[in-house]
């Protein structure tokens, strides 16, 4: 049973935008008191966010589908919807979201360091939201708008200070077993380890974290056995620590071609190999094993190695190792640059910058794109013409009309508003003010006009009836 995931592939939706509402005011004596519908709520947002506690991804292994919740509608009696709660995915330290081109969109390290893999809907204004003093009774309400669809690929890297490489079987294990208070699996067989293992570790006054990398073979940079897998652990780490086994069984093996092998695929696999390194000769309580130690160490020192004989099973030369590699991690922080303050970078937009574009297609259709036509038109009912008006005015008001004249529309020609998958198509009109001649005097409503008070309106009836009277007096026979 899988215990252990450092890939997932995740599909999150955010929550949709909650509808406006279409309302009017009512009680006794003004049965028609105004427009009072309210907005809808804001979909909820999927956020990943670091979490020290998690150290896997197998959760969105077995449900890779996660949903945040929708916004409310709006109600009458000015009451907007609630807005949808938002998704928070707990991932592990050192989590790298990549989009489905493999592009990177976020590197999380550092517990509380989150994303927004998926934005929520923004809400629809009701028709309250929507009356000024020209639309005194709008007769619609704006839609919610849907939230993002993403799908995203999570995968952890280790976040360690050193990582100790080296084939399978060459002792890693045993030896974070003894420098920490790890407790990896141990044995006697290749690849006992099949997930990183982590430890932290103190000599004197500097505390480090120490990674056991599965064993690595022969064509790991090119994915042979789990090798793409393994080494993505060892690139944030800052020192690397070749475990060589000087008691290895495999005759054709020893000490340095075992060195050679790796430095290779840390090579191939980019970058790895200008880490700072040194060398541990593993092994030497056995006889053998002390013996070839001693007989390899002037080649690897004359490669410029620091080398060090250790037994992690007599627990010979461990402090000595210990502590060198705090001096290797201590150099290593002070050599990395001191991180600034959080400097927020402001990218003002071009003053030519109409935040959309018009373009003629092959097929001769005039396709517009951008944030705000895209957007309007999901939130417009098109089932009301009063509400397609007003899309019409602000697409004029925003200069979309202008444009397409611009770039050579003529009335009859076709116009698209969105992308190929997900567009609103119609036969372009132009005219001054887009959706007058079709509502005519819009948000004007006569129904709303101050009513008259009791008494005037018997008046008026009574003066009504007299008038009445008066005729049929003039024009009955005699």
């Amino acid at each position: 049973m899988t215990t252990f995931v450092d890939r997932v592939e995740l599909h999150v939706a955010a929550g949709n935008g909650g509808h406006g509402c279409a309302s009017v005011h009512r009680e006794k004596f003004k049965p028609l008191g105004g427009p009072d519908g309210g907005n809808g709520g804001r979909g909820g947002d999927v956020i990943l966010i670091v979490d020290q506690s998690v150290t896997t991804l197998l959760d969105y292994h077995h449900s890779p589908h996660r949903k945040a919740t929708n916004g409310k509608p709006g109600e009458g009696g000015n009451r907007s919807g609630k807005d949808g709660q938002d998704l928070v995915l707990p991932v592990p330290d050192g989590t790298v979201v990549f989009d489905g081109a493999g592009n990177v969109l976020a590197d999380l390290v550092g517990h509380g360091t989150s994303y927004i893999a998926a934005q929520g809907g923004r809400g629809g204004l009701g028709n309250a939201a929507l009356s000024s003093a020209r639309r005194k009774a709008p007769g619609f309400a704006l839609l919610g708008v849907p939230g993002d669809l993403q799908d995203i690929v999570l995968e952890l890297k280790t976040v360690a200070d050193v990582a100790l490489v080296g084939y399978p079987s060459a002792g890693k294990s045993s030896l974070i077993s003894v420098l920490s208070a790890a407790k990896p699996k141990i044995a006697d067989y290749p690849f006992t380890t099949l997930v990183p293992n982590l430890g932290v570790v103190t000599a004197g006054e500097t505390v480090y974290t120490i990674a056991d990398v599965p064993g690595l073979i022969p064509g790991a940079s090119q994915g042979k056995g789990l090798g793409l897998e393994f080494l993505r652990h060892v690139e944030r780490c800052s020192v690397l620590v070749h475990i060589l086994d000087t008691a290895t069984l495999e005759s054709e093996r020893d000490p340095i071609s075992d060195l050679d092998m790796i430095e290779e695929e840390l090579k191939q696999y980019g970058g790895l190999d200008r880490r700072p390194r040194m060398v541990v000769l593993n092994k030497i309580d056995v006889p053998d094993g002390k013996d070839l130690a001693e007989m390899v160490r002037p080649d690897l020192e004359a490669r410029g190695y620091r080398v060090f004989e250790v037994s992690a099973v007599a627990h010979t030369g461990l402090r000595e190792l210990s502590f060198a590699i705090a001096e290797f991690v201590a150099a290593s922080r002070a050599a990395k640059p001191k991180e600034e303050a959080t400097r927020i970078v402001i990218r003002p937009k071009a003053v030519d910058d109409s935040g959309f574009t018009v373009v003629q297609e092959e097929d001769g259709l005039f396709r517009v794109r951008g944030e705000k036509p895209e957007r309007w038109v999901r939130q417009t009912d098109f089932s009301n013409d009063e509400a397609v008006g007003y899309l019409a005015d602000r697409l004029n008001r925003l200069g979309v009309e202008a444009s397409l004249m611009k770039v050579g529309a003529r009335s009859g020609d076709g116009v698209a508003i969105g992308p190929e998958d997900n567009a609103v198509v119609f036969d372009w009109e132009p005219t001054v003010m887009a959706g007058a001649e079709m509502l005519g005097r819009r948000g004007e409503d006569h129904r709303l006009d101050e009513p008259r008070p009791a008494t005037q309106r018997r008046r008026d009836k009574q003066a009504e009836r007299d008038e009445a009277t008066q005729e049929f007096e003039e024009f009955k026979p005699f």
